[in-house]
């Protein structure tokens, strides 16, 4: 009887049965992730459907918050200009110059803030150089002074207030190309703790009408909101020259940027915590305009090193290199009017030839070697050597 009933519940039909029952439930849940997917599909296309169908916003520009509270805004794009309210709660943030977003019935949405060019963003320096003072080989007295107009007024300004001077308002620095232009200004942005925007003159040349002016009045706002910040301006001349009427528009459109620069650097608006550096190797191409005081208050000439300042870059340059029985001093006095840069050079290329004889350190016989090659590439036969 007992054999006969397990015979029974497991018999072909019961198998059959709980069979069809599991492709069943498989089935179910299958269709409940189905369910799901669809579901999560259907709300993103709601979604994008209320976006499309969602009013857009036009972006504007405040010009003025009047006394009345009314808003005087200039649409961007088509420059219509009109009045308008805005919500208590944006009134307090609204201030000219400041971009907002209005609906068709031009009512202020939201607030945006600036926006600048892709390009600007690029020269700003998210990190500071990792160059300091003790990198730079000799120009003690010009240091002195770019730390005097540049750094103290961001480091030190109760100084300045205390003694009721203004600090001077930008420095240019001029020089033989390789002479430390450049070094100088990373060093500064290294010990002033300061925003670091650097760009070179060439950036500023565009050939539609207008595009380099823009810039320069996207670049000085970016400073001025990232106060404390440095602009630091490479080869300048590129954009500064002097001004001349030989018809094309090219230069048309140069001149146009070196006067949105001018502008910019004469103060008509306030720069508050901005220093402006700049450096060139054509100083006499530059426009008077631009040397006056009140735009560059200090000119300071980058010279090319003397004996002992040529000593103290190669004893830079050399510091992590393993030498042997090398007089340096041997080597300043062969190097005679020569440039920091190519000092850094001697130095590269004489440990290159130590590597190319898989030496263990550097000879003198690799130094005398490197100062004859780079005097040959260089094209300095005169001028490295008396």
């Amino acid at each position: 009887m007992e054999e006969s009933a397990v015979n029974n519940a497991t018999s072909p039909d019961d198998i059959k049965l709980r069979i069809h029952l599991n492709e069943l439930e498989a089935s179910v849940l299958e269709a409940k992730v189905r369910i799901e997917e669809l579901q999560k599909e259907n709300t993103q296309l709601r979604r994008e459907n209320s976006q499309l169908k969602r009013m857009p916003l036009f972006v504007a520009v405040v010009v003025d918050v009047l006394d009345t509270g009314e808003i005087y805004l200039r649409q961007q794009g088509n420059n219509q200009e009109y009045l308008t309210h805005a919500s208590e709660d944006l009134l307090p943030f609204l201030k000219p110059g400041a971009k907002v977003a209005v609906n068709n019935a031009l009512s202020i949405v939201k607030l945006i803030g600036n926006i600048f060019d892709s390009r600007v963003r690029l020269m700003e320096l998210e990190e500071s150089p990792e160059i300091s003072y003790k990198d730079i080989g000799g120009l003690e007295n010009e240091i002195k002074e770019v730390r005097e107009a540049v750094e103290y007024p961001l480091t030190k300004p109760e100084i300045f207030k205390r003694i009721g001077v203004e600090p001077p308002k930008g420095i240019l620095l001029y020089g033989a190309p390789g002479t430390g232009k450049t070094l100088i200004a990373k060093a500064v942005a290294h010990e002033a703790k300061a925003t670091f925007i650097r760009m070179s003159g060439s950036e500023l040349v565009h050939k539609f009408i207008g595009e380099g002016a823009g810039l320069v009045r996207e670049l000085f706002m970016l400073a001025r909101e990232r106060a404390p910040a440095i602009v630091f301006i490479d080869e300048i001349d590129a954009v500064g020259t002097t001004r001349t009427n030989d018809g094309t528009s090219g230069s048309a459109e140069v001149q146009r940027t070196l006067m949105q620069l001018l502008a910019e650097m004469d103060g008509f608006d306030n720069r508050g915590d901005v220093r402006i550096m700049a450096a060139t190797n054509r100083i006499d191409m530059l426009d008077l305009a631009i040397l006056r005081p009140g735009r560059f208050d200090r000119i300071i000439e980058i010279p090319l090193p003397d004996l002992a300042s040529r000593f103290e870059i190669l004893k830079i340059h050399s510091a992590k290199m393993q030498l042997s029985n090398i007089d340096l001093n041997e080597i300043a006095r062969m190097t005679e009017n020569s440039t920091g840069a190519e000092l850094q050079a001697v130095c590269r290329e004489a440990g290159m030839m130590a590597v190319r004889r898989d030496a263990v350190a550097i000879e003198r016989s690799d130094f005398i070697d490197a100062v004859h090659k780079v005097k040959s590439e260089m094209g300095t036969d005169n001028r490295m050597y008396t």
